[in-house]
C-alpha cells in the first residue's frame, strides 16, 4: 500500500471511530477537523473526501446537507471479552465461530486486555477479523512496569506480554516514587487525543531484577494476591482451635482405625489421608479422608469470600500463595499425625480384585497414625521391606514399619495398579511428563535442576483420589431429581489440531492416525513410543496442545483424559474452592436440605476455572524466571538441545540437560540465507540446503540472558 493510501485509510479509521463514539450526534467536517486537531486546508479537504467515501459505503448517513451521523444499522455488533496476545494483536471468541477471531492492532480502538467490548466482524481477503467498536467495561486490572520519572509527569513502561502501551502518570500522581523502580499502576482513563492512558501508581515492588520484586511482579501481572488482608487473618485467628465434643458425637469415628498420609517431603499442609482395615469376610474397608474445610469456612463469611475470590492456591517455584490463611491451611485443617481432625470422607468396601462393593459418604473424625513421604513409601514398595533407610527417611534415621502398615501399603498399591490398568484400557490418556524443578539454596536461589517423575507411591495416592472424585460424582447422579453439582469436565481433543500433530511428528518416524475410532489409544501409543527419547518433551507438549482444557461446570460431559463419565474435585479443599463447594453440596443432598440455584453454582464454576488458568500461567512464569536466574552465569557455555519450535523469527531450543528454553534468532544463523518453511517447521538454507527442523538436536552457545524480559538468546555452534 502506498503512503498516500495508508494516510487515507488511517484518516478513515479515525473519522469512523469518532462517529461510533458519538452515534447519535450530527457532525460536519469543521467539527471533525477540530476533534482530530486538523487545522490546514489540505487536511480539511481530505476529511471532506473521506466523508463522501463513508457516505457512499453507507457507513454514515446524512439527514442535513453537510452533516453526518453514524449508520448503526450498517454493523452487526457482538459483545465479548478482549484478549491481547504477546504480538500486541487482540483475539476474541464469538458464538458461531469455531476459532478465535483476530483483532488487528490498529482496530483495537484503545481496548485493553480483559475489557468487555462490542466488536464488528469485517472481512479482508475473505478472512474474518474483528474490530473493536465500543469499550463497554474496562477490566481495570493492575499493570506492572518500570517507572520513568520526569519533572512534571511520568510513565510506567509496561509494553510487554498483554500490554501494548505505556501508562501516563500525571504530576499530582508522582508522589515519592523513584525513577527506575518497578511499580504497580491501575488504569484511570484513556482520553481521545492521548497516545497513552493515564494511571495511578498504587505501590512500589522494589528494584527490577531483585527476586522478591520479580516474583511479586508475576503475581500482580496475573491479578493474584500474595498477602491476606488483616481482617482475614484476624477472622482465621478467632476460630476455635479445640474440637467441639458435641460435633465429634455427630460424626463417624475413625480414630481407632489405621490411618496415614503420604505427601511430598516439603509438604506443610496435608489435606488427604487413607485409613485401612481388613474386614471379617476378607474384604477391605478403605477410607479416603479429606480435611473438612467447609466446617470451618462457613458460607457468606469474610473467610469464605476471600477463598472464593482466590479460588485456588498458587504454587510458585520458591513459595506457595495459599487460598486459606496459614492458621487453617497448615494448622486446623492439616491432617497432621497424632492429632484429632475433622474430615469429610468417602469410605469404600473393596474386594481383592479392587471392585467397590459398598460406599459411604459423610463427616468423620480421624487421628492420623503416620506421616509418610512419597520416597519412604516408594522404598517399601520397590524393595518389599519393612525397613525404611535413612537416605529416604523423613527423620534422616533408619526405622521399621509395623506388619499392618506394610500389609496396608502393599494391598493399596495392588488395588491402585489394578485401577490404573483398567483406566488405560478404557482409553485414559497417560501423560508421564517430566516436570522441571529446582534445588534452592538458603536464599531461595536455584543452584541445580532436577526432574520430578511419578512413581508407584505417587500413583497409589492418585488412584485413590481419583476413586473418591469419580464415585462422589457418580453418587450425585443417582439422586432424583438430578440436583445441580460441580463437575470437573474435559472435552474431546480438537480434531484439526490432531491432524496438525500427525503432520508435525511424521518426520520423526512415528505413526499416528487421528481418523481411528479409538483416538485415545493412538495418543497413548504415540506417548509410549516417544517415552525416554530426546524428543519426548516436545511430542508431549505438542500432544497436550491438542487437548481441551479441563474446567469446572454444572454440565456433566465427562472427563476425556481420565476416561470417566462422572468426575468431580472432592479431595483438596485446602487449596481448591470447588472442592469446598462439592463438600457443601454433598452434605446438603445427604441432609435433603434446600440448595443453591444451578446458575449460582455455574457462575462459581466459571470463576474458579478462570482463576485456575491465571494460577497456571503464574506458575509457568515463575519457572521461566527461575530458569533465567539459573542460566545467568552460564553465558558462553555450550549445551545440547532439541529444536522445540520454529517461527519466522528463529528457532526455539530446549536444552536437554535442564529443559531451559531459549531462541536462536534468524540473524544469528550464519553461513547462508535461510528460508522459513511453515509446513515443514524448518529453516532451509538457500545455497547449502542445510535444514534446521523441529525435533532436530543441536549444539548451542548461550549468548545472552535477560532476566527482566525473561528470554534466553542462543547461537548455534
Amino acid at each position: 500500500m502506498s503512503k498516500k493510501k495508508k494516510e487515507k485509510s488511517h484518516l478513515e479509521f479515525k473519522i469512523l471511530s469518532l462517529f461510533k463514539k458519538r452515534p447519535k450526534v450530527l457532525l460536519n467536517y469543521k467539527q471533525i477537523a477540530a476533534a482530530l486537531d486538523i487545522k490546514d486546508t489540505k487536511g480539511r479537504n481530505n476529511i471532506i473526501k473521506v466523508l463522501n467515501t463513508l457516505y457512499r459505503q453507507e457507513k454514515i448517513t446524512s439527514s442535513k446537507k453537510g452533516q453526518y451521523q453514524f449508520n448503526a444499522t450498517s454493523l452487526e455488533l457482538f459483545t465479548t471479552q478482549l484478549t491481547i496476545i504477546p504480538s500486541g494483536k487482540g483475539v476474541v471468541r464469538i458464538e458461531g465461530y469455531d476459532d478465535e477471531l483476530v483483532v488487528p492492532r490498529k482496530f483495537l480502538n484503545k481496548g485493553l486486555h480483559g475489557d468487555t467490548v462490542e466488536i464488528s466482524i469485517q472481512r479482508k481477503n475473505k478472512i474474518a477479523q474483528a474490530h473493536v467498536e465500543t469499550i463497554l467495561e474496562r477490566a481495570n486490572k493492575e499493570y506492572v512496569g518500570v517507572f520513568e520519572r520526569h519533572k512534571d509527569f511520568g510513565f510506567v513502561l509496561c509494553r510487554n506480554g498483554r500490554m501494548y502501551t505505556d501508562l501516563f502518570i500525571e504530576r499530582n500522581e508522582l508522589k515519592d516514587y523513584k525513577d527506575g523502580e518497578k511499580v504497580v499502576a491501575v488504569f484511570k482513563e484513556w482520553e481521545e487525543k492521548r497516545d497513552s492512558p493515564s494511571a495511578t501508581i498504587i505501590k512500589s515492588l522494589g528494584l527490577p531484577g531483585e527476586k522478591e520484586t520479580e516474583i511479586h511482579a508475576i503475581l500482580h501481572d496475573h491479578g493474584l494476591p500474595y498477602e491476606f488482608p488483616k481482617e482475614i487473618e484476624d477472622a482465621a485467628d478467632k476460630i476455635n482451635k479445640d474440637l467441639d465434643t458435641k460435633e465429634i458425637k455427630k460424626r463417624r469415628d475413625f480414630r481407632d482405625v489405621l490411618t496415614f498420609t503420604i505427601d511430598p517431603i516439603t509438604a506443610k499442609d496435608f489435606d488427604d489421608a487413607l485409613s485401612f482395615k481388613v474386614l471379617s469376610n476378607g474384604t477391605y474397608e478403605v477410607g479416603i479422608h479429606i480435611a473438612d474445610v467447609s466446617y470451618y469456612v462457613e458460607p457468606n463469611t469474610l473467610l469464605d469470600q476471600e477463598a472464593y475470590d482466590r479460588a485456588t492456591s498458587v504454587y510458585l517455584v520458591d513459595r506457595v500463595v495459599p487460598m486459606l490463611p496459614e492458621v487453617l491451611s497448615n494448622g486446623l485443617c492439616s491432617l497432621r499425625p497424632k492429632e484429632d481432625k475433622f474430615t469429610f470422607s468417602a469410605v469404600f468396601t473393596l474386594n481383592k480384585e479392587g471392585q467397590v462393593q459398598d460406599e459411604w459418604y459423610g463427616r468423620t473424625v480421624i487421628n492420623s497414625d503416620y506421616r509418610f513421604a512419597y520416597e519412604e513409601v516408594q522404598h517399601v514398595i520397590e524393595n518389599q521391606t519393612k525397613q525404611v533407610d535413612a537416605e529416604v527417611s523423613l527423620t534422616g534415621e533408619t526405622y521399621s514399619i509395623s506388619n499392618p502398615v506394610f500389609e496396608a501399603i502393599n494391598i493399596l498399591d495392588y488395588q491402585a495398579k489394578t485401577w490404573r490398568n483398567k483406566r488405560m484400557k478404557n482409553g485414559a490418556i497417560s501423560f508421564d511428563r517430566v516436570e522441571v524443578n529446582f534445588h534452592l539454596d538458603e536464599e531461595n536461589n536455584p543452584d541445580s535442576v532436577y526432574f520430578k517423575t511419578s512413581k508407584d507411591a505417587h500413583k497409589l495416592i492418585e488412584e485413590f483420589m481419583l476413586l473418591a472424585n469419580k464415585k462422589v460424582a457418580a453418587f450425585i447422579n443417582t439422586l432424583q431429581p438430578l440436583p445441580p453439582f460441580v463437575y470437573r469436565i474435559h472435552d474431546n481433543p480438537d480434531e484439526q489440531k490432531l491432524f496438525n500433530l500427525k503432520q508435525t511428528i511424521s518426520p520423526f518416524g512415528y505413526s499416528f492416525n487421528p481418523n481411528k475410532k479409538n483416538v485415545s489409544s493412538e495418543i497413548n501409543g504415540l506417548l509410549l513410543a516417544c517415552n525416554g527419547k530426546r524428543e519426548q518433551n516436545l511430542i508431549d507438549t505438542l500432544t497436550l496442545r491438542c487437548m481441551s482444557k479441563a474446567e469446572y461446570s454444572t454440565e456433566n460431559i465427562g472427563h476425556y483424559g481420565l476416561a470417566f463419565s462422572h468426575y468431580t474435585h472432592f479431595t483438596s479443599p485446602i487449596r481448591r474452592y470447588p472442592d469446598v463447594m462439592v463438600h457443601r453440596l454433598l452434605q446438603t443432598y445427604l441432609d435433603k436440605k434446600p440448595y443453591p440455584s444451578k446458575q449460582t453454582i455455574e457462575e462459581a464454576c466459571q470463576h474458579a476455572s478462570q482463576r485456575e488458568q491465571l494460577a497456571t500461567r503464574a506458575e509457568r512464569d515463575s519457572i521461566k524466571y527461575m530458569q533465567m536466574v539459573f542460566m545467568e552465569d552460564k553465558v558462553g557455555q555450550h549445551f545440547e538441545g532439541v529444536i522445540s519450535g520454529v517461527t519466522d523469527r528463529g528457532l526455539y531450543v530446549e536444552l536437554i540437560e535442564n529443559k531451559c528454553e531459549g531462541m536462536i534468532r534468524i540473524i544469528d544463523i550464519k553461513g547462508d540465507f535461510y528460508h522459513y518453511d511453515d509446513r515443514q517447521h524448518a529453516f532451509i538454507g538457500e545455497r547449502t540446503k542445510k535444514v534446521f527442523q523441529l525435533g532436530d538436536t543441536i549444539t548451542i552457545k548461550v549468548k545472552k540472558v535477560n532476566i527482566l524480559r525473561r528470554f534466553l538468546d542462543f547461537i548455534p555452534v
